[in-house]
C-alpha cells in the first residue's frame, strides 16, 4: 500500500457498493496484510490464514467503515483482532489435542527464534491483559501495535484523549513485567 490515495479511493468505493473496487481493494491490500499479521503471528501459514480471515472480514464489513478516519487505520484494527483471534484458536485447538502431536515435534516457538518469541509472548500478555482489565487492550492494541496515532487511536476506541492515555500507561505497566518474565 505505497501510496495510500489510491487504496482510500478503492474502499470508498467498495464501502459504497462498488463489487470491481472492492476485487481490486482485496487484491492490493492483500500483500500488506500478510505482513501485518506476520508482526503478529511467528508461522507463517498461521500469518497468512489470519491475513485470509481479515480479507473476508473487509469484504463482509466494508460497508461499516463509514471514512471517519482513514481506511488503513480501520483495516489495522481488523489485523489486529482477526490475528488475536486466530492466535486464540490455534491455542485452544493446541490444548484439546495436545497427545496429536508427536513429543520430538514440539516445539515451544519461543525458543525457536527472539522474533517469533517477542510475538508469541506479546499475544500471551495481551490475552492475559484482556482477562484480567478487559478496558485497557483497545488501548494497548490500537497505540502500541497497529502504532495509530493517540487521537486515531482513542477515536478508535471510543474513548476521549485523556483517557486513552491513562489507559495506555496502565496498560503498559500491566503488561511490562509479564513480557520481562522468562
Amino acid at each position: 500500500m505505497q501510496d495510500q490515495a489510491p487504496v482510500e479511493d478503492l474502499a470508498r468505493r467498495a464501502a459504497a457498493g462498488d463489487s470491481g473496487a472492492l476485487d481490486r481493494l482485496l487484491a492490493e491490500i492483500r500483500p500488506e496484510v500478510v505482513r501485518r499479521c506476520a508482526r503478529f503471528l511467528p508461522c507463517r501459514e498461521d500469518a497468512e490464514e489470519a491475513a485470509q480471515d481479515v480479507l473476508l472480514q473487509v469484504a463482509r464489513h466494508l460497508s461499516a467503515f463509514e471514512g471517519r478516519s482513514r481506511f488503513g487505520t480501520w483495516l489495522y484494527t481488523v489485523v489486529a483482532n482477526c490475528c488475536r483471534q486466530k492466535y486464540r484458536e490455534l491455542k485452544r485447538r493446541a490444548a484439546e489435542q495436545p497427545a496429536a502431536i508427536e513429543p520430538a515435534l514440539a516445539v515451544d516457538p519461543r525458543t525457536t527464534s527472539v522474533i517469533a518469541g517477542s510475538r508469541v509472548d506479546l499475544l500471551e500478555a495481551l490475552d492475559r491483559l484482556e482477562r484480567e482489565h478487559p478496558h485497557l487492550v483497545a488501548p494497548l492494541v490500537y497505540r502500541d501495535i497497529c502504532q495509530l496515532d493517540y487521537a486515531e487511536a482513542a477515536e478508535r476506541a471510543g474513548i476521549p484523549l485523556g483517557t486513552l492515555k491513562s489507559r495506555l500507561h496502565e496498560a503498559r505497566k500491566q503488561v511490562r513485567p509479564w513480557l520481562a518474565a522468562p
